[in-house]
């Protein structure tokens, strides 16, 4: 049968025989609603509806879908190569990545290391800081720094370093490396950093520094963890304790990068730079999964120095040339525009549209930054039920746990945005 003939019912049963969706069961699964096309911020259904995508497909897709510029870089590249391996060959689409990578990160960040998805970023800067201690002759540091409501990934390293009860992975506590969590920041965005905020994070690295490799942490804002907002004094204690101890940050920008909280970089709302940094998602606009784990020369002048010589780690689709050139075009675009002004324009218009959820009684906090906003319940919301909800609305929105959230693609008007936010007010009142 081809796909091209499938009604939206065969769709859908198919779908819900065969495929396994993220964080769904098999047994009963809910529904999936079947997208046969994209533009701009619309997803348009099989059954003809559309609608308004607030989740620029996990943070992805910037710059919305079936974008031109975009398109025609992958057009281009494809009549060039679509693969090639990199195990011994390069290409001008990645050593063209890398040189952009290089010139828009803190100078320090000079060694770009190319990989499949951001999990696997993680992955690679886990392995970089245990590495790098083990050819220095510390053996002994082999062990993380993390903070809980932390989230770094689904794979085996970077589920360590997710939260153990909010991270979604605490069935697999027994089989996974045991690392150290400090608690959650709980001095919120704008507000000063106090030593008992930035205690239980001292205690531990005076305690623990000789065995811990590094700090691994999301700057400001702690994404799929429970989408916490905090204060930039408290990352940039955590870089000065971080020198002192001599230990290294591995800083997850995999979700706040590219313009998301209204910088380039979240770290920048604190001015700290990382020895190490994790780049993903809308890296390539949402078009291929593609990221990048930069270091410092020092780390990786002595991973090299060490005793096997080489980075341990190389992935089969490692600067893939068709995502390559599709990054390249979607950051030139992103940094050509006046995105800061988009941004900022985001985060007021999502701040007045869902203020009015602050007066509904099952709403625990509305909070926004840049183009990330947030309606925290007061309980955890029944997905698939609300999920039907905002649908109804016209609106493409997916909860989790207690929250509502959206990250709108950063070519949504006005109009859509209100319609956006109207819609997931309408539906919090009736939950």
């Amino acid at each position: 049968m081809s796909t091209s003939t499938l009604s939206a019912e065969e769709m859908i049963a198919l779908d819900k025989q065969h495929i396994w969706h993220p964080y769904a069961s098999m047994i009963d699964p809910p529904p999936a609603y079947p997208v046969v096309s994209a533009q701009g911020v619309r997803l348009k259904l099989a059954d003809g509806r559309e609608l308004i995508d607030g989740m620029s497909s996990w943070w992805s897709a910037i710059h919305g879908y079936n974008h031109p510029i975009l398109n025609r870089a992958a057009r281009d590249q494809l009549e060039q190569m679509s693969h090639v391996m990199f195990g011994g060959i390069t290409h001008p689409a990645a050593v063209k990545l890398a040189r952009l990578l290089v010139s828009i990160t803190p100078p320090s960040l000079s060694k770009v290391f190319f990989s499949d998805s951001g999990s696997v970023a993680v992955e690679v800067a886990i392995k970089m800081a245990i590495q790098y201690w083990y050819s220095s002759g510390h053996r002994g540091k082999n062990k993380l720094l993390c903070l809980r409501s932390g989230y770094h990934g689904d794979t085996f390293g970077a589920m360590a370093a997710c939260d153990p009860v909010t991270g979604m992975h605490h069935l697999f506590s027994d089989v996974m490396p045991q690392h150290f969590f400090a608690d959650t920041p709980t001095c919120a965005f704008g507000q000063p950093c106090s030593d008992e905020d930035f205690a239980s994070f001292r205690q531990l690295l005076e305690q623990h520094h000789h065995e811990v490799a590094a700090v691994i942490l999301e700057p400001i804002v702690q994404g799929a963890g429970g989408m916490n907002f905090y204060s930039p004094d408290y990352l940039k204690r955590v870089r000065q304790l971080c020198d002192q101890y001599d230990v290294l940050l591995i800083l997850d920008e995999i979700a706040t990068g590219f313009g998301r909280t209204g910088k380039l970089f979240a770290s920048e709302h604190a001015e700290v730079v990382a020895d190490i940094l994790c780049l993903g998602k809308c890296m390539t606009g949402g078009y291929l999964s593609m990221a990048a784990t930069l270091c410092s020369d020092k780390v990786s002048r002595g991973i090299c120095e060490g005793e096997a010589g080489v980075l341990m780690h190389g992935p089969t689709f490692m600067a893939n040339p068709l995502a390559c050139a599709i990054a390249i075009a979607s950051i030139e675009l992103l940094i050509s525009q006046p995105w800061q002004r988009v941004v900022s324009n985001l985060e007021t218009q999502l701040r007045q549209g869902l203020a009015p959820a602050l007066d509904v009684s099952t709403v625990a906090d509305v909070r926004v930054l840049g183009s990330i906003a947030v309606i925290e319940m007061k309980q955890p919301v029944d997905m698939a039920r609300i999920q039907q909800q905002l649908v109804a609305q016209g609106i493409w929105i997916r909860p989790f746990g207690k929250l509502i959230y959206t990250i709108p693609p950063y070519v949504m008007n006005d109009e859509d945005l209100a319609t956006l936010t109207r819609g997931m007010v309408n539906v919090v009142k009736k939950n």
